[in-house]
């Protein structure tokens, strides 16, 4: 009696040297660990394509991008890890009929829509519709936490903190005494991201101060205000990863310190961003990183984030953290997100790319395709056996 891969094997009464065996089942041991072993089986079956498509202008840019990506740097990144990874330049809706039809196991992209003859084609939509997998949540959940107000709704409802709130445009308000929050008041656009249209007037003390910041807000980015309670403490930005196969969430919170203005204020405008003038820092008390974690994923919950994200907090004057507002398809350049997950996980740029990668192949919608990657492996381990135990009775 002998054992070939783990199983006890008896041929007639014949006589096989040790050496012979243990050369067989060596061979065959090799091959059956990097067959059966599930990271370079997914690797090898794996399709993914990155997908960019035909830039109009500067302005159309902008509105239907939610993830910016250096697709060059996401192909080299990825074709380290994974064999079939190409750049998918989508022009038409023919083109996004194509991508269906191949359907690969994971787009890996920030578009939000196409604008095919004057129609929005939501990308996440149109993939769900064809059981593909990508990185970013579902449209219902950006449509959760795009309109600032909603999702401050949505926190409300759900009991979390958030500061009082009400929308204002120009003129809507005719006195002091009509506006519903007492100053200090933070005016800001109701929609858009990276702090655009936030600066030193974003903090209002008198309704002429109000008045001249919701007219610039309409003017400049063509938007109405949110105008919230002030929030005077510190400011942080929690980054979320969903891991599918386990059902958790994991929260990365970092602290962002802004230099204070010559009033105290540290406010993380549009211009600190763009000159990354802020400094970035682990968050090292345990009961803040605790309360900043459990609101972070409290809030990815009921806004029904999915797989990545980003939960930006602020604490009041009593030291109590309140949502800010939400980011679902938080940007994959070096910004919060990617030191949040550095200054927590210890993981370089690269290794979070993969590890988005691999955590949404490792979604539902690719569930099937594993379970019969795998089951083609145990097949063929199956004849592999056969075979040697044919040569070795020879």
């Amino acid at each position: 009696m002998f054992i070939i891969l783990g199983v006890p094997m008896l041929i007639n009464s014949k006589i096989i040297t040790n050496k012979n065996i243990i050369k067989k089942t060596t061979e065959n041991l090799k091959f059956n660990k990097i067959l059966l072993n599930k990271k370079i089986i997914q690797n090898n079956f794996d399709v993914i394509e990155i997908l960019t498509f035909h830039r109009i202008d500067d302005d159309f840019y902008d509105k239907n991008i939610g993830i910016s990506l250096d697709v060059n740097l996401i192909y080299t990144i990825l074709i380290k890890q994974f064999k079939n990874v190409s750049i998918t330049k989508i022009r038409n809706k023919s083109d996004l009929n194509k991508l269906a039809k191949r359907k690969p196991n994971l787009v890996f992209s920030g578009i939000k829509y196409f604008d095919f003859s004057h129609k929005k084609i939501w990308l996440n939509e149109f993939l769900d519709q064809h059981g593909i997998s990508y990185i970013s949540s579902k449209k219902s959940a950006y449509d959760n936490e795009k309109d600032k107000s909603f999702a401050k709704k949505i926190m409300q409802k759900n009991k979390i903190e958030t500061s009082q709130f009400f929308i204002a445009k120009p003129g809507q308000y005719k006195t002091e005494s009509s506006l519903p929050l007492d100053y200090p008041l933070f005016v800001k656009p109701l929609d858009g991201g990276d702090s655009i249209g936030i600066d030193k007037n974003s903090i209002v003390y008198n309704f002429k101060q109000f008045q001249e910041k919701v007219l610039e807000i309409n003017l400049n980015q063509k938007s109405v205000s949110i105008v919230e309670n002030y929030l005077s403490g510190k400011e942080y930005s929690v980054g979320i990863f969903e891991h599918k196969l386990s059902n958790s969430l994991l929260a990365m919170p970092i602290e962002i310190i802004v230099k204070s203005d010559k009033k105290g204020h540290r406010i993380l405008d549009y211009h600190t961003k763009q000159n990354d003038t802020e400094k970035v820092t682990a968050v090292t008390n345990p009961i803040i990183h605790k309360q900043l974690c459990d609101l972070a994923k409290k809030a990815f919950k009921v806004l029904k984030g999915s797989l990545i994200g980003r939960i930006d907090i602020k604490m009041n004057d009593h030291n109590i953290p309140h949502f800010i507002e939400a980011n679902l398809m938080p940007g994959l350049k070096k910004g919060y997100f990617y030191r949040s997950c550095a200054i927590n996980l210890k993981i370089n740029y690269e290794q979070m790319i993969l590890k988005i990668a691999s955590n949404a192949l490792s979604s539902s919608n690719n569930k099937f395709n594993k379970v019969l990657f795998l089951r083609k492996g145990i097949n063929l381990e199956k004849k592999i056996i056969k075979k040697v135990i044919k040569k070795l009775i020879a």
